[in-house]
């Protein structure tokens, strides 16, 4: 039988100093407080009392950081899957408001709908569902938990509930260490059945999403 719902939890506070767009940038791990959003958003899943089978997380620093709580509670090792990695960016090691300020960088904001600075959000929307419908059906029932970043959950969430892809990323409902979960229906589509917020992200730096 597959899994029984499928948690996609986004990862912790990283540390960022320098308060740039990190995106896919090598190096860039939790913060000290990040790692206790981590261990929260862990907690979480675990204080559902529902079992978890399996545990995948993005190759990227910072989520694989982020999966060592679920580690830790479920005995369970990450499997790396690509297709849930942080999408490319133009802006990537920059601060945003600076680069913005450049007309040169213009250019990379005309179709937002693309969007023009990055990956086509219609290819994270389908490269995510591979991934949750892969890990969904190689387990003999239980939970799943997914470790990856804000833009693929939100845009996750507007294709499950068949709302169009385009939007501000300012306007994303995904905290860090958020916790978004699926279940799917009788005709197999992805449904959201539950949104929580278990760590406490105040005075949090969050500027590094794509």
């Amino acid at each position: 039988m597959p899994a029984e719902r499928l948690h996609l939890v986004r990862h912790g506070e990283v540390h960022n100093p320098q308060r740039v767009l990190y995106g896919r940038l090598p190096g860039y791990g939790l913060s000290a407080a990040g790692r206790d959003m981590a261990r929260a958003a862990a907690v979480h899943v675990q204080g559902l009392g529902r079992p978890v089978s399996t545990l995948v997380a993005s190759p990227l620093q910072r989520t694989r950081e982020s999966a060592e709580p679920f580690t830790a509670l479920f005995g369970l090792e990450p499997v790396i899957d690509e297709r849930v990695i942080e999408p490319t960016n133009v802006f990537e090691g920059r601060r945003m408001k600076r680069a913005l300020m450049n007309p040169l960088n213009w250019r990379h904001l005309v179709r937002p709908s693309v969007p023009s600075w990055g990956e086509p959000y219609a290819s994270i929307a389908g490269r995510m569902r591979e991934a949750m419908d892969a890990a969904w059906h190689t387990v003999d029932g239980g939970d799943v938990v997914i470790v990856s970043h804000q833009a693929p959950i939100w845009i996750t969430h507007l294709d499950a509930t068949g709302t169009p892809l385009r939007h501000d990323p300012r306007s994303r409902r995904c905290a860090l260490s958020s916790v978004t979960s699926f279940e799917r229906d009788d005709a197999e589509r992805w449904v959201e059945v539950a949104y929580a917020e278990p760590a406490t992200t105040v005075g949090a730096v969050d500027v590094g999403a794509v």
